[in-house]
C-alpha cells in the first residue's frame, strides 16, 4: 500500500472552520485531533490513504513546497508572501475570511493621508507582501520583520505602522490602532505540491475534485 497522503491544516483561527470543509470531502480526524492538550502533530483519519498534519500557517506552505506534505489548507496571504512555485492552488475554499491592512494609532491617522506618504516603517510579518505594495505606489517601505504582537510596534516605538491580518478590528480597536489601507482581502486555499499533482494523480486529483465539490 502506498504512503498515505498528507494534508497540512493550520493551527488557530483557520482550523474551526476547516473542520466542516474537511468533514463535507468525508475526511474526518481521529479524536486526538481535537484534544487541545495533545501535543501530537500527526494524526490519522477514517481513510488509510490520508494523514493530517497541524503546524503553524506560514509552515504549511514550506511543508507542501517542499513536498514533505502532498497538500495543505492555507490563507492567500501566506500563499503571497512566499509565492513559492512548486505550488498549486486549485481551490479557493471561501473560508478564514478577513484582510491584510495598514493600520497606524488612532491620533496620527486623524492627520495623516496615505496619499502623502513617500517612505513609511513598518513593522509586519508580511514584509515581501508588503515591500511590493508600496512600490507600486512608488513609496519606500523599511519592513521590520515580527511574528507576532505586532500591535505592540507603535506603542512602543519600535515602528509607527504596521501591516497585519485584520477581521473584525477588535485587536486593533484595544490597541488605540485604525486601519487606514487594505492590502488584500484574504481567503483560505486548498494547495498542491505540484510533483506530487504529477506522480500521485491519481491520489491527489480525485481529492482536489471532493474539495471543489464541498465549496460549490
Amino acid at each position: 500500500m502506498p504512503e498515505p497522503l498528507i494534508l497540512a491544516v493550520p493551527k488557530g483561527r483557520i482550523l474551526e472552520e476547516c473542520l466542516p470543509v474537511l468533514a463535507h470531502v468525508g475526511i474526518i480526524p481521529e479524536p486526538a485531533f481535537a484534544d487541545e492538550g495533545s501535543r501530537a502533530l500527526r494524526f490519522r483519519t477514517n481513510s488509510p490513504a490520508i494523514d493530517l498534519i497541524r503546524v503553524r500557517a506560514f509552515d504549511v506552505a514550506t511543508f507542501v513546497a517542499h513536498g514533505a506534505a502532498q497538500l495543505g489548507i492555507v490563507g492567500s496571504d501566506v500563499l503571497a508572501e512566499f509565492a513559492y512555485s512548486e505550488l498549486y492552488a486549485p481551490v479557493d475554499l471561501g473560508i478564514g475570511h478577513c484582510r491584510l491592512s495598514v493600520a497606524e494609532p488612532a491620533d496620527m491617522a486623524e492627520k495623516d493621508d496615505p496619499r502623502g506618504w513617500s517612505h513609511v516603517r513598518i513593522a509586519t510579518k508580511y514584509p515581501h507582501v508588503t515591500r511590493a505594495h508600496f512600490e507600486r505606489r512608488g513609496v519606500q517601505a523599511e519592513c521590520i520583520k515580527l511574528n507576532g504582537a505586532m500591535e505592540l510596534a507603535p506603542v512602543l516605538g519600535l515602528a509607527p505602522r504596521i501591516v497585519d491580518l485584520v477581521s473584525s478590528g477588535r485587536t486593533l480597536k484595544e490597541n488605540g490602532l485604525v486601519e487606514v489601507e487594505v492590502i488584500a482581502e484574504v481567503t483560505s486555499r486548498l494547495i498542491v505540491n505540484r510533483a506530487a499533482f504529477k506522480t500521485r494523480a491519481a491520489e491527489v486529483v480525485p481529492l482536489v475534485d471532493a474539495f471543489r465539490k464541498a465549496v460549490a
